[in-house]
């Protein structure tokens, strides 16, 4: 699973120029589930999500969690973030997992999300969206769950 999170002071999605989604200060979560990837993988990546520390203290250090400021997600599913460019000109997304196993696995990512006591917000699964992002900082960051599988 790769999910990109962006730091945002506002971000809200539109599906056929009506809001779905829209959050002010907080996470946009652009999620990517590939093939294998299951609740348990799931968890660890809204377990990242949500204590990552990327938010500003009274110091401006980077020492604060999603949790910890009651900050607001916008999560997204992005089967692009599986793009293999490596050859040729056209994006291969062979990597990304199929709708029948994505959609339920980023259905149950969005209630895990929810269970942390945030106000979570969400696109559609599958749709053509429109995604307006105002990056804080700014911090984007990538997170990849075959990363920790090699670190351990």
């Amino acid at each position: 699973m790769r999910t990109l999170i962006q730091r945002v002071s506002r971000a809200s999605v539109d599906i056929k120029n009506e809001t779905v989604g829209e959050i002010t200060a907080g996470l946009v979560a652009l999620i990517g589930i590939k093939e294998g990837d299951d609740a348990h993988v799931a968890q660890q990546m809204v377990d990242k999500i949500v204590n990552l520390r990327i938010f500003e203290d009274d110091q401006g250090k980077m020492n604060l969690s999603a949790l910890q400021v009651d900050a607001q997600i916008l999560a997204i599913s992005q089967f692009t973030l599986y793009a293999d460019c490596s050859r040729g000109r056209r994006p291969s997304f062979v990597q990304a997992a199929l709708p029948d196993v994505s959609k339920p696995l980023y259905q149950q990512m969005i209630a895990m999300l929810k269970s942390t006591g945030l106000m979570i917000q969400h696109g559609v699964f599958g749709a053509e969206m429109a995604v307006y992002i105002v990056n804080s900082g700014p911090v984007t960051i990538m997170l990849d769950s075959d990363d920790w599988r090699k670190s351990k």
